[in-house]
């Protein structure tokens, strides 16, 4: 009985584990070039950070490589500028954002 009760639970806890690394696989890879300054980069990340959406911040302020890659991506030296899979959204777009993140409101 307690052995059928340890495998039943190595069994969950695998499956659990399974689980998380294939909704790990499964979240968009989000970039975000913004600079401290930039009110809508900060709402922008408040928005994600809400939703728990992980996301990688790069100020373009402090490194110039991050901002040729911005202004070749977005054709702008504006913030904040979004990366999703390669999907290019400049400005805090809610709407598009949302959409490809599938977050509901």
């Amino acid at each position: 009985m307690l052995i059928q009760q340890l495998l039943d639970f190595q069994k969950i806890m695998l499956l659990e584990t399974l689980a998380a690394v294939v909704i790990a696989n499964n979240m968009a890879k989000v970039k975000i070039f913004s600079t401290p300054t930039c009110a809508y980069c900060v709402t922008l990340k408040e928005y994600l950070k809400k939703h728990n959406i992980d996301f990688e911040d790069i100020d373009v302020s402090q490194n110039k490589e991050a901002l040729d890659e911005m202004i070749e991506k977005s054709n702008q030296m504006a913030v904040p500028v979004v990366d999703i899979d390669g999907k290019i959204i400049i400005g805090f777009d809610k709407e598009k954002i949302s959409q490809l993140l599938k977050i509901k409101e």
